[in-house]
């Protein structure tokens, strides 16, 4: 089995998160290839945490606070880094002349102009596999679903919503954090931080947004400082977009509502999809990640069905396919997607590729035409 050494920047929770998917790599059985943890960074964790790392990986051999010191070190082959947003556009760009693989966090930039600068470096440097973060679509009802997408099972296409939904936000006494500070996180808000895994499935469709309307809201607009005081909280908390979206294969427009929320009561990261056409239609929830509703037309009673998914992912498991699948599982099989497009140049399957460096960026034309949109109050062209 081939070996990929593998280094981590950020050692938060999606660090630990990756970092956990490795040490439980004897999950997978069918993959090719493996990743060793070398080398960590972070140049300012938590009390602990490096000794977490270390005790759990004795494979570390480098661990640093200057991620420079990272890049340098010949024995990492490919690098995650999960970093506030201001600071993709410094890292994310060196990391990829490193020429290492390298898989980051969305949203792949503060903003547009950090996005293009990253872009322009995977131009310079190519040969390795550069992907961005988002996990829910390795859900194994997701695959399925684009399974359905490319064998036209929808008929003509006439409307689809998606979203990315949270609800610890809602607490008015939560302490403000970075992703309040347009400094930092950028002024697309929680677009920046949830939207990607809202667009993931209908990018990957081929589906092209052409025009967007968007309301965007500040709900709680101040929070503890943690000093005593009040901090102003700066960045969107909720956007809902309504986009104008072509679908290629039938030549046909359709409207796809967007919802990326931070305060959505009663939600626990909740993703969600349905799409609905003229011959069939999908509803899928992780709050109910066995349950994929299903409509299939045939000119007789249009009859919802529930079919009951099990452990089916991409990359095959030792759990047997009668099980729940879980967001760990989700995070894995990101991972394995990811190694499998380093080992092999190409995914598994078309749906069981990481989202790209493209979409990332297509995401960025949509939520930088929905600010523009929500200050005018214009529908905008993306």
């Amino acid at each position: 089995m081939k070996e990929i050494r593998f280094g981590i920047i950020g050692l938060g929770l999606m660090g630990r998160e990756l970092a956990s998917a490795v040490a439980r790599w004897c999950h997978l059985t069918d993959v090719t290839v493996r990743p060793v943890i070398t080398a960590i960074c972070d140049k300012a964790p938590p009390p602990g945490r490096v000794e977490w790392f270390t005790a759990n990986f004795p494979t570390i051999r480098q661990v640093c606070a200057d991620y420079r010191e990272l890049l340098a070190n010949p024995d990492v082959d490919a690098v995650y880094c999960a970093v506030p947003h201001h600071l993709h556009r410094e890292m994310y760009c060196a990391i990829i002349e490193s020429g290492k693989h390298f898989l980051g966090e969305k949203p792949f930039g503060m903003d547009r102009a950090a996005n293009d600068a990253i872009l322009a470096s995977i131009r310079k440097t190519p040969g390795k596999i550069v992907r961005c973060s988002s996990q829910l679509p390795f859900t194994p009802a997701v695959q399925k679903i684009f399974g359905r997408i490319e064998k036209g099972f929808f008929g003509r296409i006439f409307e689809v919503n998606t979203g990315f939904l949270h609800s610890s936000d809602l607490n008015p006494n939560k302490a403000i954090n970075w992703k309040r500070m347009v400094k930092i996180n950028g002024e697309y808000g929680v677009m920046g931080d949830l939207g990607m895994h809202a667009c993931h499935v209908p990018f990957r469709a081929g589906w092209q947004p052409r025009r967007v309307r968007a309301v965007l809201s500040k709900i709680v607009k101040e929070r503890p400082d943690g000093k005593g005081g009040m901090a102003p909280c700066e960045t969107w908390d909720n956007a809902t977009l309504l986009v104008d979206m072509l679908d290629p294969r039938s030549g046909e427009a359709f409207p796809w509502t967007l919802r990326t929320q931070r305060i959505a009561p009663g939600e626990k990261n909740t993703w969600y999809l349905e799409i609905y056409g003229t011959r069939g239609a999908v509803k899928f929830s992780t709050k109910n990640p066995k349950r994929l509703n299903l409509l299939e037309y045939d000119g007789g009673e249009q009859v919802w069905q529930q079919e009951d998914v099990g452990f089916e992912p991409a990359f095959k498991t030792i759990t047997g396919d009668i099980f729940e699948f879980g967001f760990p599982d989700a995070i894995q099989q990101m991972l394995a997607a990811f190694f499998h497009e380093a080992a092999h140049g190409k995914p598994l399957t078309p749906a069981a590729g990481c989202a790209t460096p493209e979409e990332a960026a297509l995401s960025h034309r949509l939520f930088t035409a929905a600010l523009a949109s929500h200050k005018n109050g214009t529908t905008e062209p993306v």
